[in-house]
Order: C-alpha cells, then structure tokens, then sequence
C-alpha cells in the first residue's frame, strides 16, 4: 500500500486540518471532531456526517448555500453521537438544526441519539434519512436502502433554501421529497484499499465488474462480465429506470412530543416528459474523461426514454477511497428544486 498519508491512527485528522487550512471560513474541533462554517447567522443549520474516505463528501460542501457543519468518522466507520451533539450545538442559530443522514445502520442510531440529546436540552431538531441506491434493498451495513451520492443533491438544494430562510419545517418536507425522487446505481471495476487493512477490500477478474457495489465496497446486485462502457451504462439506466415506486416505513422526529414516529413514506416512480437533475459521479480513481464518456451515453440513455436533462454534475462528489468505478444519480426535479440548485453555492469542492 502506497499512500499519501503519515499513519494510519492520523489519517482523518490530519485531512480535515489540510481543509480548515485551505478554507479559513472552516472551523474544526478535534475532540471530538467535528467541522463548522461560521457565516450562517440567523437561518436553520445543516448538519451531515459519516465515515471518512467518501471525500469530498461531507466536509467538501460546508459553506455558503450547503452545510452548516460536518462530523467525519473513522474511514468507512460512523461518527459517534457526541460529535453530531457537539456539532449540533456549535451551529445552533436558534432557527434549529436538522441532521442529513445517509441510511447506515450506525450512522442512523448515532444520529438518532444526537437529535435526542439535542431536543432534551431545548434545541428545535430535525432530521432527514437518505436512501437512493436502488442496487439494494438490504446491505451489509444497512436495514433498507443505501444513502449514496443523491445527499449531494439533498444537501446542495436544502441548503440553499436554508440560505433563502426556509424553516425547519419547510428544509425537513423539501430534504424528503427530493430524497423520494431520487435513485443512485453504482458498479465498481476496481476495489478501494483501505489505509487500516492495506490490501484491496475485494478481488474482481479483470473482465469482471462489481454491479451495484456500495460506497464502502459492499457487494450489489451480482458480478458480471464486463465488455464496454456503453453496454455497463445501458444496464446501469435499466436498473434506474425500472425501479417502481414503492413505500417503506421512516422514523421521524416529532418535535412537539418528543419521540420517535412511524410513518409510511414513498418512493416515486420517474416519469417521461420530465426534468431531471443527473449525476455522474466517480467513485475516487476513476479519470474524468472516462466518466464524461458515461455521461454522453447516459444522455442518449435519457433523449431515449424523455427523460429531459435539465442540470448536471460530472466529476468526484461522493467518491469511496481509490475505488475505481462510477455511480448514476437521477433526480426527478420540479421547478423549486431546480431554481434551487441554481442557487450560488462557495464550498471547498462545489462553488459558482
């Protein structure tokens, strides 16, 4: 294993004083770790978090017109509750904090028991699960969906309506309608080396590809013959496609109670004739000419089905180490997200 790194034990650190460094509007706290973005006065607080090594995601998007605050974990490993709770109270303007979370088992009790603490102690909370990944409906490290790179998305668009002074209630109902048009699919060719291990997470034949690989190398859908972009892209939309709209059951904060509710939430079917905000993002080692190519034939793909690409991003949004592979994300956009998404935005990798 040959990487850019000092030692292992340092890694998450050691990266997020290199951004603190880069950014001097960032502020980061160490024990426990978190990062802030001062310039927020007077709106509601964005909060994310997970398992390092997903870069740019979280940290990369705190800023103007994203997130308040992120709170890194160990490499693939979920921050622990006292470091959303701290982070939680750093940001509080009084307008309330709401909690973006992707759907990981130890990321969703963590966060849940920071937005408990956060509510005991008087501050207005909410929180939003993520779980776009149509690859799977279970996963090594999940109950349900995962959350992958549609909470770029997620966080791009309900942070500019924090920026336009929506409430918390108002940020909460638009994280999850978004959150409910959205599908991700990704396949690897490749897998990651994770510093602590040093050695690849999974073995694949080089006329293999992963189909619907996870963002921490989980296993998806099936292994397959690998033969052409074209041909793995096709498949790829086939899979978005064809995902039907379903429901499932999400615990939700209830604020005025204090408690945790069960309410039934759908998934939407896409549409033809519509606008779509897309993703093509790669997952760490892959070259972005590579992915431009996956876009081209993505775009014939949608021309195909009338699904009309209103926005796109093409590059490392939510990545998985040095993983190489990529992921499709489609949002079924109406016009407040896209004026939304529009919006200016000035984060360490998202800005214009």
């Amino acid at each position: 294993m040959k990487k850019l790194i000092n030692s292992v034990e340092d890694v998450v650190k050691q990266q997020m004083e290199g951004l603190a460094a880069s950014r001097p509007q960032l502020k980061a706290n160490y024990e426990p770790r978190y990062m802030w973005h001062e310039e927020t006065p007077g709106q509601v607080a964005l909060v994310s978090g997970g398992g390092a090594g997903h870069e740019p995601l979280h940290a990369g998007f705190i800023g103007k017109g994203m997130l308040t605050g992120a709170c890194p974990g160990e490499v693939f490993t979920s921050p622990t509750p006292d470091q959303m709770y701290e982070c939680g109270n750093q940001v509080n303007t009084g307008e309330g904090v709401l909690f973006f979370i992707k759907n990981y088992t130890g990321d969703v009790l963590n966060f849940e028991t920071a937005v408990e603490l956060l509510h005991f102690d008087g501050i207005k909370v909410g929180s939003v699960l993520i779980d776009d990944d149509v690859a799977v409906k279970d996963s090594l490290y999940t109950a349900g969906r995962r959350g992958v790179a549609g909470t770029v998305l997620v966080e791009k668009i309900v942070g500019a309506a924090a920026d336009k002074g929506y409430s918390l209630e108002q940020c909460e109902e638009l994280a999850r309608r978004i959150n409910n048009n959205c599908r991700s699919f990704g396949v690897a060719l490749d897998a990651c080396v994770v510093p602590a291990a040093g050695k690849p997470s999974f073995q694949l034949e080089d006329d293999e590809v992963e189909f619907g690989v996870g963002i921490h190398g989980e296993p998806g859908i099936a292994r397959i013959k690998y033969t052409n972009a074209d041909e793995l892209v096709d498949k790829m939309f086939l899979e978005l496609k064809e995902n039907i709209a379903y429901s499932r059951t999400l615990r939700i904060w209830n604020r005025v109670e204090g408690q945790w509710d069960e309410v039934e939430s759908t998934i939407e079917n896409f549409e033809t004739d519509h606008d779509y905000i897309v993703i093509v993002n790669g997952l760490g080692a892959t070259p972005e000419s590579e992915l431009y190519g996956v876009y081209n034939r993505l775009a014939q793909n949608c021309a195909k089905e009338g699904f009309c690409i209103a926005r796109n991003l093409v590059g490392n949004y939510c990545t998985s180490l040095n993983m190489e592979g990529v992921s499709i994300t489609l949002l079924k956009a109406d016009k407040e997200m896209l004026e939304l998404f529009d919006a200016p935005v000035d984060t360490a990798a998202m800005k214009w």
